[in-house]
């Protein structure tokens, strides 16, 4: 068992690597920072310019194999690199995940423990009413575009906000910079994070329900699950105590990279609600031009699948005996 984790994850680390060289390449490659200076106004002369990219590592005139071994060299030395205005892309890494866990934290085990429930409830009453009624709302909602369904939610809290005369739902950033005591900026902060927790939980549960009705009805009709019954188990203890644990298997994977991804998948999200998280840094490293800047976004995501991977791996071997033998 150990054998077999050990080698898992060395494979995850040498694609990370080779995953994060390659976007580093493409983006070192298609994008200009040149243009950021050339833009201003009064324009820099072209020789301050280079000197600038060049003090960055982002010259374009540099030859692109010698710019990706002094971005090496800058990772080995836990250096990122410098942004195109100037700033520590380690330190702006650094914020810009903490508010992106912030967000997603509440939002990914509410979708997780959600999805799971909602479709093994749905399963068990395969057909009813409730299980028409939950696969056409999963449907409807995994068929809206993100940026829709934000939207949505953004209107109706304005809407809200007009009817009752309160404010009590907030969609702009991720607190009120004006509120410095303690409890009201973290009931602020609580305001600011219903509506696009919101947002992620509706997409999460509408799909992981589904797979998990799936897995579920597959387990239902199981040998093993008429064999437990037999012994003596009520059809309630059967299910959640065999049937579930037996199910959930398979969503397993999908459970992982779907909650560790969406520190960049939530860009809509970020953009809409303000906040300026991992999803929101993606666009604005492109538009900027941020070689730097979108090679350690690259290497976060890249970092997160080896995450999602070992962790998978480790789920599996603790729900199915199998793996660990």
């Amino acid at each position: 068992m150990g054998a077999y984790l050990l080698r898992r994850l060395l494979n995850y680390v040498i694609l990370t690597f080779v995953g994060a060289s390659i976007a580093y390449l493409l983006a070192a490659l298609a994008l200009n920072p040149r243009s950021n200076y050339e833009g201003k106004h009064p324009t820099p002369p072209p020789a301050e310019i280079t000197r600038m990219l060049t003090e960055k590592n982002l010259n374009p005139d540099t030859d692109v194999l010698v710019r990706y071994g002094h971005w090496l060299d800058g990772l080995a030395h836990g250096d990122f690199g410098t942004e195109v205005q100037g700033g520590s892309v380690g330190q702006d890494l650094a914020r810009r995940v903490g508010v992106s866990t912030r967000l997603l934290l509440f939002a990914t085990i509410i979708g997780a423990v959600g999805g799971v429930l909602v479709g093994a409830w749905n399963a068990v009453r395969q057909y009813r009413a409730s299980d028409q009624l939950s696969a056409l709302a999963s449907f409807l909602i995994i068929s809206t575009p993100v940026f829709a369904l934000a939207i949505l939610l953004k209107a109706l809290a304005v809407w809200f906000n007009n009817a009752s005369g309160t404010s009590f739902f907030q969609y702009d950033n991720e607190y009120d910079a004006t509120i410095t005591a303690f409890w009201p900026q973290l009931l602020s902060r609580a305001q600011h994070l219903v509506l696009p927790t919101i947002t992620l939980v509706l997409g999460e549960i509408a799909i992981i329900s589904r797979y998990q009705r799936s897995t579920m009805l597959d387990v239902l009709g199981s040998d093993f699950l008429r064999t437990a019954r037999a012994k003596g188990l009520t059809r309630r203890k059967a299910i959640y105590k065999h049937g579930l644990r037996t199910a959930i298997i398979p969503v397993m994977t999908l459970l992982v990279y779907n909650t560790v991804l969406l520190f960049t998948g939530a860009t809509f999200t970020e953009t809409i609600f303000d906040w300026n998280g991992m999803g929101q840094w993606v666009v604005t490293s492109i538009q900027g031009n941020d070689t730097n800047a979108v090679a350690a976004v690259s290497l976060f995501v890249a970092g997160l699948v080896l995450v999602a991977g070992v962790l998978s791996e480790l789920a599996y071997a603790a729900l199915d005996p199998r793996v660990r033998a």
